[in-house]
């Protein structure tokens, strides 16, 4: 079956071209693509040094289902995620899925785990991989069964989408990783689409205080819609964030943060969050950052934890219908979180409004 799909190069461009999808084998799903978040993720799959069907962020319709296929099935809404796990390796036997040792992202140049299950999609006669194994910006994708939950009615396709990643990183970090408590005080590096979504699981959560650092005063107007209970814009002169610190520290009895979580996707502010914790505090680095970049070592001095989450600790089955709960109750806010949304062909316009830091969240829409 033929469809149209965003492809990157590799080298920092993309084009709009046909693929050939296969349909469905063992274990497999082929989902008609209705919505599709845009992150920042998207943008650096550009320049992986190969073409890509590009997205990671989907929902959509189930249109085939393979053998061994028994959880979904033709007509049902799903929402898609890349925590593909094989359920037999070490990682997957201890429960951490998301760290599953035979089913990495797409991105991950290495013959046995990048492109273990980038099978069935051609591109001009050859086979090319999906992003993160199931390639969202087409018309078509299959995928293996573990990546599709089945999504309530009453959930739109574009909040569907956005909840695939970006939302459930940003409340997996909270929920599953700093496992925040009721009282407890959080600073956000960040408000946009992984930032805001920190913010509110973070009031689900119970926290007291929840600070909002961002440079772009829109930004912080729409933290404080999704929870946040203080502000704050730093000086362009202050590289490090001192004087944050400093406010962080005032705003927090003193001592600072009990977790600040990176979410701005700058390199220079990757350890920041190590200023704005209390000795004991933990710092979560949330946005993925690849660079390489260098701290000094008093910053991690007194107890204090840096981790850098992948996925927010998602498992699936287990934290989609948590998060749709939450949706449903009214705690968490999904359709808010989407600024614009796009056709496929306008792809170009919503990356660089969101390098531009104008959405929330930018959604393709295929219908």
């Amino acid at each position: 079956m033929q469809t149209i799909a965003a492809i990157a190069d590799g080298f920092g461009s993309f084009q709009l071209d046909t693929i050939e999808v296969a349909p469905p084998k063992l274990d497999e799903v082929l989902v008609k693509m209705e919505a599709s978040g845009i992150c920042h993720t998207d943008h650096a799959s550009l320049s992986w040094k190969r073409p890509l069907v590009m997205g990671h962020e989907g929902a959509g319709i189930v249109r085939e289902t393979g053998t061994g296929v028994t959880h979904v099935k033709a007509g049902d809404r799903v929402v898609l995620n890349w925590c593909i796990p094989c359920n037999e390796c070490f990682q997957c036997q201890r429960g951490d899925t998301v760290l599953c040792e035979s089913s990495k992202p797409a991105h991950v140049m290495s013959p046995s785990r990048g492109h273990a299950h980038a099978r069935g999609t051609l591109w001009r006669g050859t086979p090319i991989d999906r992003s993160f194994n199931i390639g969202t910006l087409a018309g078509l994708t299959l995928v293996r069964k573990e990546a599709v939950t089945v999504i309530p009615a009453e959930i739109s396709f574009p909040a569907a989408a956005i909840s695939g990643c970006g939302v459930m990183t940003g409340f997996g970090s909270v929920i599953n990783i700093a496992k925040t408590q009721p009282g407890e005080s959080v600073a956000v590096l960040g408000c946009g689409g992984v930032g805001l979504n920190i913010i509110q699981a973070a009031k689900v959560a119970g926290a007291k205080t929840i600070i909002a650092i961002d440079t772009n005063p829109a930004a912080l107007e729409r933290a404080q819609r999704f929870g946040a209970t203080a502000t704050l814009l730093p000086d362009a002169a202050d590289k490090e964030l001192r004087d944050v610190a400093e406010k962080v520290r005032q705003l927090t009895g003193g001592r600072g943060a009990d977790y600040a979580f990176e979410a701005s996707s700058r390199p220079d502010l990757a350890f920041v969050p190590l200023l704005l914790i209390r000795d004991g505090g933990m710092a979560l680095q949330v946005s993925g950052i690849n660079d390489r970049v260098t701290v000094p070592m008093p910053w991690f001095m007194w107890n204090k934890e840096y981790i850098t989450p992948l996925y927010g600790g998602c498992q699936p089955a287990r934290d989609f219908p948590k998060l749709f709960k939450h949706y449903r109750s009214g705690e968490i806010k999904l359709d808010e979180l989407v600024t614009r949304t796009y056709s496929l062909a306008q792809l170009n316009q919503a990356i660089d409004d969101m390098m531009a830091g104008r959405n929330a969240k930018g959604v393709i829409l295929f219908n």
